[in-house]
């Protein structure tokens, strides 16, 4: 997507773990901003880029070491604002002059706070006004700075940072060596508000202008050629299929892979809103049959998940093939997804679980990838959504992992087990809504227990199946936390699980947070 139209705020990455919340913040700001590694900022690049303000991330190096990262010297030179965070302050203070110490007792980890110097400057506008004459931050740092760099000045202090704010107003370069782009600093906002005001920008990323953008970037880009989408039925997919077909029309094919592992009413939920509220040509592919008889007999999660994957990309790559013309395929690749395959290191990270997608489709197939959302956060996604007009209760949708409802099976599935679940799971569901939580929760499901146990209902012996309730709250899935319901609402939910499902007569509710767990049971 090309954003030259708008003020853009550069982000350089050099390795800290919540770099993407940075972006986060400012897009909440409605400021255009992109992160990009280290390694990728040089002097032409920032020329093409044109950055109207530069933000330094943290990182875990030192800047002490010869083969420390850097950004390029003209990061400096370019006349913008530049904001430096815990390494990037400490990278800005070595680069401009000033000079880096290691940590010698000095270290922080964890909450700190910070208390002004007499001088008060535009960046700190709504700070230290509680009445205590301090702010609390997050502070992760070992090494600290020793001493300042020509031309700038102390601005606020902790117990184990003398230099925790600083600034050299006249060339407008500030460093902080806490992050306030995390939730443990609560004004954090505040400051980057301030930050963005005083680099002038207007707040014009938006999703309105987003949605006329991208309909004339897609309409260039794919000109009258056809464009398939795999539709899975969440969010991404949905979002960014219909926003595509505002761009073309009947140049889009949706393909809607049911593998019979969906959640109850799911598949003619989507097709329902695509045929006939939006009107886009779809696919039905009824796979049930060819994806339960392959699974038949499998209860190693790893192996559910690459058959599923497999028999998605065989079915996928069927029915596409019979689309004449199709020359893209379309993807809701998110931007979280896009900085992740260019990370700080390069390095793997450990696998946990493969994911189910259709990689590998367009290079197998011959075509091009059209992805309208890679600029998007997963809220950004939310509110295209709205945009676009898709009902709140769409949009709003927990999230349901590719491989459905074979992970929330631990064990072998079968036809019977997977009816079982999907009635108990739409209880817990029907539960939550009329409780009103659903918005409070993150993810909420039933896992259905390899596991029969004995039980007693209407004077007779039962020996039937065990199901585990699993909700928890998180912020972008990363990690979580189990929520808390009140004993009443469980029993009141335990209650109609094994009133109105047959096949379950025990019902537990999974208070393990992640990590040390996963959200799925597999």
């Amino acid at each position: 997507m090309d954003q030259t139209q708008h003020d853009r705020l550069l982000i350089v990455d050099f390795g800290s773990q919540v770099t993407q919340l940075i972006a986060r913040r400012l897009r909440e700001l409605s400021v255009y901003c992109e992160i990009h590694p280290f390694q990728q900022v040089t002097d032409g690049f920032l020329d093409e880029f044109a950055p109207k303000a530069v933000i330094l991330s943290g990182g875990p190096a030192s800047v002490i070491d010869a083969d420390s990262p850097r950004p390029p010297q003209k990061v400096f030179e370019l006349g913008v604002p530049v904001l430096g965070i815990c390494y990037g302050q400490q990278v800005m203070t070595q680069m401009l002059g000033g000079e880096v110490e290691r940590g010698d007792g000095t270290a922080e980890f964890g909450r700190a706070w910070v208390v002004p110097t007499e001088e008060r400057i535009d960046l700190l506008t709504g700070w230290f006004m509680d009445g205590t004459g301090r702010e609390q931050v997050w502070m992760s740092h070992g090494d600290h700075v020793a001493r300042l760099a020509p031309g700038f000045a102390v601005y606020g202090t902790s117990p184990g940072a003398p230099f925790a704010i600083t600034a050299d107003l006249e060339r407008r370069f500030y460093a902080v060596q806490f992050h306030p782009e995390v939730h443990h600093t609560p004004n954090g906002r505040t400051l980057y508000e301030n930050f963005v005001k005083d680099a002038g920008f207007t707040g014009d990323w938006t999703m309105g202008a987003y949605r006329e953008e991208a309909i004339r970037r897609i309409r260039e880009e794919v000109g009258d050629a056809k464009v398939i989408c795999g539709l899975s039925g969440g969010v991404d997919s949905s979002v960014a299929a219909v926003l595509i077909h505002e761009a073309i029309g009947d140049q889009l094919t949706c393909v809607f892979v049911d593998h019979g592992l969906l959640r109850q009413g799911e598949a003619d939920e989507v097709v329902t809103m695509f045929r006939d509220h939006y009107n886009i040509p779809l696919v039905h592919a009824d796979e049930r049959e060819l994806f339960l008889g392959e699974l038949t007999g499998v209860s190693d999660p790893e192996q559910k998940r690459k058959t599923i994957g497999r028999l998605f990309i065989d079915v996928f790559q069927k029915h596409a093939d019979r689309i004449e013309g199709a020359a893209f395929l379309a993807q809701g690749t998110l931007y979280p997804d896009v900085i992740e395959s260019v990370s700080f290191s390069g390095g793997p990270s450990v696998t946990i679980k493969s994911h189910h997608n259709v990689g590998g489709l367009p290079e197998k197939m011959g075509l091009k990838l059209v992805e309208p959302l890679r600029e998007l956060f997963k809220d950004e996604v939310r509110a295209l959504g709205r945009e676009l007009g898709l009902p709140e209760s769409f949009i709003g949708r927990h999230p349901f992992p590719g491989p459905g409802l074979a992970i929330r099976c631990p064990g072998e599935i079968t036809p019977e087990k997977l009816e079982i679940l999907r009635r108990a799971d739409a209880v817990f569901i029907d539960q939550i809504r009329k409780h009103g939580l659903y918005d409070e929760i993150w993810q909420a499901f039933v896992a259905l227990l390899p596991v029969r146990t004995v039980g007693v209902m209407g004077d007779g012996r039962t020996y039937d199946y065990a199901c585990a309730m699993r909700a928890v709250t998180s912020v972008d899935g990363m990690t979580a936390d189990y929520y808390p319901f009140s004993h009443d609402f469980l029993g009141e939910t335990a209650t109609r699980i094994i009133n109105e499902v047959r096949g379950i007569n025990r019902v537990t509710y999974d208070v393990t947070s992640k990590p040390p767990g996963t959200i799925e049971w597999e």
